[in-house]
């Protein structure tokens, strides 16, 4: 299974949901674009909170310097993002693939992060409860269900608001995998115990 985590904007926690993920599948973790943040980067952070030793972690296709959108960061860096050139890694076990922002993030001139999903991909939505988050999560999954991608579930994050997960489950018929509350901090146990919680229903699908 190839899962790929995006959210509807940035810091609503795709990593820690990416985490979580492959502690649940013991999968294989990849982010193509890093932005920023090289010496502790998100593959260095979801590496410190999996705690199974069967997951492999791979090498970003782009590292890249500034902690800005990815288009620009590569400007600074002198260097433009080719598509052809990000290549999934071979493998037989499960991978989570995480994305950088949201899915219209341009990532050169052409494209954007959307433009990473393959057909093959399960996307799981990640979204965190703000006002203007109801919109923002279904303009995210009406984009990509127009893109005929598959949107096989959503995690929330936050504490619970049920107007608020009722409303974008109702709308957009797409299952909960989960919800990741405002812990006071994450560490390797935290991530398990959600890993626990979220397997079944990542098990569920198809």
């Amino acid at each position: 299974m190839k899962l790929f985590i995006t959210g509807i904007g940035t810091d609503v926690g795709k990593t820690i949901a990416s985490s979580i993920l492959v502690e649940a599948l013991e999968a294989d973790y990849w982010k193509p674009i890093q932005a920023g943040d090289l010496d502790n980067s998100d593959t260095h952070k979801v590496e410190k909170y999996v705690s199974n030793t069967t997951t492999t972690f791979h090498k970003n296709a782009y590292a890249l310097r500034t902690p800005a959108s990815p288009h620009y960061a590569a400007e600074i860096d002198g260097i433009t993002i080719d598509v052809k050139k990000i290549i999934e890694p071979t493998i037989t076990n499960h991978i989570v693939i995480e994305g950088a922002g949201g899915i219209l993030v341009p990532i050169n001139s052409t494209d954007c992060v959307i433009d990473l999903i393959q057909p093959d991909y399960k996307v799981i939505v990640v979204t965190r409860h703000y006002l203007g988050s109801i919109n923002h999560t279904l303009m995210t999954i009406e984009i990509l269900k127009s893109r005929k991608l598959n949107v096989a579930g959503i995690i929330f994050s936050g504490d619970e608001n049920k107007a608020t997960e009722s409303i974008i489950l109702e709308k957009t018929n797409v299952p909960m995998i989960g919800r990741m509350d405002n812990e006071p901090y994450f560490d390797q146990n935290v991530i398990k115990y959600y890993a626990d919680l979220f397997r079944e229903n990542l098990q569920k699908i198809e």
